[in-house]
Order: C-alpha cells, then structure tokens, then sequence
C-alpha cells in the first residue's frame, strides 16, 4: 500500500510518520507525477493559502480533483480541510471559516466522540478552522462549542484539527483501511 502526502508546506512529515508506522509505503506529493501509482491521500495541515499556491503553481489541482471524484480516499487535517472546500479545490460541499478559533496563543487540545471510532479521538486544534456551511451530503461526525470539526463526504474524511501530533493513529488507519478495502486508489 502506498500512501501520498501533499509535501507543499505544513506537517507532512509527522503524517508520513505515522502512515509508516501502521506499514504504508509513503510518497511525498509535490507534482503531478508523484500521484502515479498512490492509494490513498493526506492533504496536512499547514498554512492554507501557501498551499493553494503551491497547488496552482504545480498543476496539481486537476490531478488531484481527477483522483479524488474517481475514489481515492483523502484525509484532510486542518489547512487540509480548507483546501478541500468549495473556495478551494471543490472536493467537499462545504465552506471554512480560517483561524476560527482564534490565533496561536488560543490552541487547545480536546478528546471527540467521531462515529466509528471506538473511543474518544484525540486532536490539537492550532489556528484551526471549523466549517461554517455545509451542503446536505456532509456528514458532521463531531462538533466543539457547535461548530462541525469532524466531517466525512464519501471518499474524505476532513477534521479541523491535528492528529498526528497527539500520537492518534485512528484516522489513518481509517484512510489505508479505506484503500485496502478497494474504496478508491489508483494502482494495480
């Protein structure tokens, strides 16, 4: 199984880290070509907007736009969610409110209940987003203070927080279970 990671900006080293850790062989994602042959997809956190450019400037929104409508199962974490957006790249029927909850010195850590996860997942909001619309095919699996934090659209499943550096493996497993399990993906 090989995993892609988005490599533009942001945390996707710690996202390779665990993929590697659960048995995936991962790729860094930083041009189109990198997407040959990738089963699965984590869009990270990061810094929204440098990641859209990064995107544009290495024609990387059609392939990926290509991979994810055809199945491939996608994690997005934090800027990775807002990437997803109907402002962005149009994947998920949703819209993000940036740095809701305040600036850096406002971080927090928190435990959420998501669907199909058996215990409370475990994730750092930093200069996180929330989703402040969402069309009816969203499904919201967990919210903080009543804002959607958690959410899944067929193939994606996209939280407003950080996983990765709480040691929370759950949702990674989740995106390669996704892959072994035929639900999207690209190679032979």
């Amino acid at each position: 199984m090989t995993a892609g990671v988005l490599a533009i900006q942001g945390d996707f080293e710690a996202h390779a880290k665990v993929l590697e850790g659960l048995g995936a062989r991962v790729r860094e994602v930083r041009a189109p070509e990198d997407l040959e042959g990738i089963d699965a997809l984590v869009i990270p956190g990061g810094e929204s907007t440098t990641i859209t450019l990064g995107i544009a400037r290495d024609g990387l929104a059609a392939p990926l736009r290509d991979l994810v409508e055809a199945g491939m199962p996608v994690l997005g974490t934090c800027a990775g969610l807002i990437v997803l957006d109907r402002d962005h790249l149009g994947l998920l029927d949703l819209t993000c409110r940036r740095n809701a909850f305040g600036r850096q010195v406002r971080s927090f850590e928190a435990d959420l209940d998501l669907p199909g996860f058996e215990g409370p997942v475990r994730g750092a909001f930093i200069r996180a987003p929330w989703v402040s619309g969402h069309g009816n095919g969203v499904e919201v699996l967990a919210e903080v203070d009543g804002h959607p934090v958690a959410v899944r659209q067929g193939n994606i499943l996209a939280v407003a927080f950080h996983p990765e550096i709480e040691g929370e493996t759950r949702l990674h497993e989740w995106l390669l279970g996704q892959a072994a399990a035929g639900n999207g993906g690209n190679s032979q």
